[in-house]
């Protein structure tokens, strides 16, 4: 069986008219001249069969159904512009956070409006400490990357990071730094590193202008202006990220080795936290529950399995089943997570807000049609007690594995 993968991002190209790549991902329909020499199309190209049998005319380019194959071909044949920068220069060096070893929503923002400060002749760096996952810095708008790796930087280092980005300094002489104004490490790092190069960094960054900046202040009620500095700490949604170029992302290194710094933290590793404890704003893993769900106590079994922290749709909490505190979308919480599985939840638009800022959604429905199956990025149709009875056995399985190998 042929399994057909969405591409989100094609299918947002498609719908949209004025992307440059939108032609390139339009199907060909069939035409001819007429005896007459008239161009003629055919009406019965256009459109395909939906799942109830129905023909549909999706105009928007994003065709399910009978077409899946050929424009899972047209997909594949698209390919972004490649923006080179042989000799740069100038350098705007950002320092991602990288939750989970991968690029998160806020890094790509930072690294769009790295771009915009970068220009034609500009190059944008990226350092990046120890191992990481992430295969699409190119598309992210990434041309030279820089990876220091070492023992002495995994876990909370700061103060040996600190020494990494001094010697960056040195060797590159960035025109701008920019680094996440957030609390995954970027605020700390970022004044610290400030302190380091006596520079007075710009905090809760929202938006640049020119060589101006504003910044949140008064607890978020105030906008403050300033001439933009060298250290940039720039808050989530600064800009736009990278998404019509592809860039080269090439390889770089230190010239010289940086200084062992001598710890003074002793970093103890990660403590264990009951996910039901974490709030909904700040969970990495949510398990979401709707209207789908039949056996709530099987949800509260995988939820507890999968380690993940429980949300629900508005539907689910008016009927009772979960707390209000636990409702997920613009009339609840807006979430952040780095997973969203989101259960028997058709997909209102509120609730499709309130997940807009989640890096990756995992819908588990019935409906193949419904509104959160066309936001998931990966989508199991099928039975939700079957599918969270199947994942709570695998997740022990795996689970008692590993116990006996470390045994």
């Amino acid at each position: 069986m042929t399994i057909i993968r969405r591409d989100p991002r094609a299918e947002w190209i498609a719908r949209n008219r004025l992307h440059p790549l939108h032609g390139k991902l339009q199907q060909a329909e069939a035409r001819w001249m007429g005896p007459n020499g008239l161009i003629r199309k055919n009406p019965h190209a256009v459109g395909f069969i939906g799942p109830n049998g129905i023909k549909r005319i999706d105009r928007s380019g994003a065709q399910q159904g009978g077409s899946a194959r050929q424009r899972s071909a047209a997909v594949e044949a698209v390919q972004l512009p490649l923006h080179v920068v042989a000799q740069p220069a100038h350098y705007i060096c950002v320092v991602p956070d990288m939750v989970g070893g991968r690029l998160s929503s806020h890094d790509k923002d930072l690294l769009g409006l790295a771009r915009q400060l970068a220009g034609n002749d500009g190059a944008v760096l990226a350092v990046v400490f120890g191992e990481h996952k992430e295969g699409a810095f190119d598309t992210a708008g990434v041309d030279r990357l820089l990876l220091i790796q070492g023992e002495e930087y995994e876990g909370y280092a700061p103060e040996q990071r600190i020494q990494a980005l001094a010697a960056v300094e040195r060797q590159f002489a960035p025109r701008h730094w920019l680094l996440p104004d957030s609390r995954m490490g970027g605020a700390e790092l970022g004044r610290r590193l400030a302190a380091k190069l006596g520079e007075r960094p710009a905090t809760r960054v929202w938006q640049v202008e020119g060589e101006r900046c504003v910044g949140r202040a008064g607890a978020g009620r105030e906008d403050l202006h300033r001439a933009l500095p060298r250290l940039i700490l720039a808050a989530a949604e600064c800009a736009e990220p990278v998404g019509e170029t592809r860039h080269e992302a090439l390889p770089l290194s230190l010239d010289n080795s940086v200084a062992r710094s001598l710890p003074r933290i002793e970093d103890l590793g990660p403590v264990a936290v009951d996910p039901a404890q974490i709030p909904m704003a700040e969970a990495e893993f949510i398990l979401s529950g709707g209207n789908g769900v039949k056996n709530w106590d099987l949800f509260h079994q995988a939820a507890q399995a999968l380690g993940a922290t429980e949300g629900a749709s508005r539907v689910a909490v008016d009927d009772g089943f979960m707390p209000r505190n636990r409702q997920v979308g613009a009339t609840g919480t807006w979430v952040t997570a780095r997973v969203y599985l989101a259960v028997g939840i058709s997909g209102a638009i509120q609730h499709l807000q309130g997940i807009g800022a989640c890096d990756k959604v995992v819908a588990i429905n019935l409906d193949p049609g419904c509104d959160m199956i066309k936001r998931a990025d990966l989508s199991v149709i099928g039975d939700s007690a079957a599918i969270l009875q199947a994942l709570i056995e695998k997740v022990s399985a795996w689970r008692q594995g590993g116990a006996r190998d470390a045994a």
